[in-house]
């Protein structure tokens, strides 16, 4: 899954499709051919950061930052388009723009979020974040965070198929790095297959994210072979999807997985 952020102000790559201060959607279209030729499958498109402290938006704004970029790539390209919101009104939007996945930080918990969802018919992706984006790292904390992420995301499968939306369709995110601490990130990676035994597709995103700079001491732009470790040691714990900013070495390092798990079950 690649990543294509329409905001200002996200914590990697914001602003870096802006020109003059304006969203040039000839450039996203360039990042999204990019993506696409680099082996990503799926492209998520955000026009809200969830970064630590960030300022929430509308949903008009939202709406006016993504569906262009929407439209033109389901118009221009052959790839799933996923749109990253919590907004019940993009959701709606979203799926008669082309999208294929709703991908939800805030697991369908804003008011109207579920019923919106179900009305799209579309797959759901539901995330764990302790807290909000404006306070989630302020004092994050946890008895057994796997279980207690598992858990979460337990009661909001039974939620969505409450509300209409085919278990089948729901795919699960741990949200590292959202509202956890980096010794919570590092134990739920180490019992991500702990996860699995919810019978759900997992997707993970540790790309470039600040509990890397913890770790390596390193800044936003030179994460990158650290992202990457991490995403292999996901798919190796039983993650089905990647969500990254850069595709083709995460693409080239989970290859390279594949081929010896395909050599050890010959």
């Amino acid at each position: 899954m690649g990543i294509i952020n329409t905001t200002p102000d996200s914590f990697s790559d914001g602003g870096s499709l802006y020109r003059s201060d304006r969203f040039d959607l000839d450039l996203a279209m360039t990042r999204a051919r990019e993506l696409v030729a680099a082996g990503a499958v799926v492209l998520d498109v955000g026009g809200e950061s969830t970064r630590p402290g960030a300022a929430a938006v509308t949903p008009a704004q939202e709406m006016d930052r993504v569906l262009p970029l929407v439209e033109r790539i389901a118009a221009e390209l052959d790839v799933i388009i996923s749109v990253d919101t919590s907004s019940p009104e993009l959701m709606v939007a979203a799926a008669s723009s082309g999208a294929g996945l709703l991908n939800d930080v805030r697991a369908l918990q804003r008011d109207g979020a579920l019923a919106a969802a179900a009305a799209t018919g579309l797959p759901v992706c539901l995330m764990h974040m302790q807290g909000d984006p404006g306070t989630m790292q302020l004092a994050p904390g946890y008895d057994d965070v796997v279980a207690e992420v598992g858990r979460f995301l337990s009661d909001r499968v039974a939620a969505c198929e409450a509300a209409g939306i085919d278990r089948q369709g729901l795919v699960l995110d741990p949200g590292f790095g959202f509202g956890k601490t980096l010794r919570h990130n590092l134990q739920l990676l180490d019992g991500l297959a702990r996860l699995a035994q919810l019978e759900l597709p997992l997707l993970v995103g540790f790309s470039r994210k600040s509990m890397i700079g913890e770790m390596i001491g390193r800044p936003v732009g030179e994460r990158l072979h650290a992202s990457v470790a991490l995403a292999v040691l996901a798919v190796e714990r039983g993650a089905a999807i990647i969500r990254t900013h850069d595709v083709a070495a995460t693409v080239d390092a989970v290859a390279m997985w594949t081929a010896l798990k395909g050599v050890g079950q010959k």
